[in-house]
């Protein structure tokens, strides 16, 4: 089985529009299985792939699954930039706003035209944070093959969950960022051994300099990723949670190692009881074609 009209979006574009995360989106088809929706993504030479569903859910969101090619997973942020830029150039509207069904969760989602392309936002929602056990931190750092001058002096790793946990993993400057060559065979084993989604290894932000970051995930097939939505916000909270602040705006710049450079806006806010909520959102270019 194949799928006609499949849409290549390059999300989450650096602010001159160079770059972003290429995402193939298309319309889904009822009678496909998931191993044929597994293939769209190979078939697109991306390393997701958005299916946007027919008709809305029950309970108003509009459904859109996201697969790699190993897997099908519960959330993708730069696959909904992605899923909803194409949402918004099948109209005549300026802006978009609706809602999104993914992972058996509806959050509200916001497509906007821009000069440069389509920006959107959507509600990250509740990102739970805690800090890794001993041995689970020392398998992942271990895989990553940190020396012993690549950790941040000051932050440390943190397990972050919107939904599936990743490891945020800090060091010390770009240079460590760059330098960094993980043992994928370890890293997927790792991650598969304490339930991780991957690694956002990262520098973070400081005054108006973004921050920048790279994504690992081998054991859902993606051993890097060209820009990582989700784990920007889980870093804005983690950033939230450990500075005390009301809230937190962060941009992080991702991909460069790739040659596709990417850009990932995220803010973090404390609602009732110090509850963490975030938003994230990026640019997006739809190729000609759509």
């Amino acid at each position: 089985m194949s799928w006609r009209d499949v849409t290549v979006v390059d999300a989450c574009v650096r602010r001159d529009g160079r770059g972003g995360s290429p995402t193939a989106v298309t319309d889904d088809d009822p009678a496909a299985t998931d191993a044929n929706r597994r293939a769209v993504a190979a078939a697109a030479d991306t390393s997701h792939a958005a299916f946007l569903g027919p008709r809305r859910a029950p309970d108003g969101g509009w459904p859109v699954r996201f697969f790699t090619a190993t897997a099908e997973l519960s959330g993708c942020g730069h696959g909904t930039v992605a899923a909803q830029a194409v949402r918004l150039t099948r109209t005549a509207l300026g802006e978009l706003n609706d809602r999104q069904h993914t992972g058996g969760r509806m959050f509200d989602t916001v497509a906007i035209r821009r000069p440069a392309g389509i920006e959107v936002w959507f509600d990250q929602g509740l990102v739970a944070l805690r800090h890794p056990a001993p041995d689970e931190r020392a398998a992942i750092v271990a895989a990553l093959g940190l020396t012993a001058d690549d950790p941040h002096p000051i932050d440390a790793p943190r397990i972050a969950a919107p939904g599936a946990p990743r490891m945020l993993v800090p060091v010390h400057d770009r240079s460590a960022l760059l330098r960094i060559c993980p043992h994928l065979g370890r890293l997927t084993a790792a991650c598969r051994r304490y339930g991780l989604l991957g690694c956002f290894v990262y520098v973070p932000p400081v005054g108006d300099r973004p921050g920048a970051a790279r994504m690992f995930a081998p054991a859902i097939g993606v051993d890097e990723d060209v820009a990582n939505a989700n784990s920007t916000g889980c870093l804005a909270a983690h950033l939230l949670d450990t500075t005390g602040a009301q809230t937190v705006a962060i941009e992080v710049e991702q991909g460069d190692t790739l040659g596709r450079p990417a850009s990932v806006l995220a803010s973090a806010r404390r609602g009732p009881a110090g509850i963490i909520t975030t938003r994230v959102g990026g640019l997006a270019v739809v190729r000609d074609g759509h």
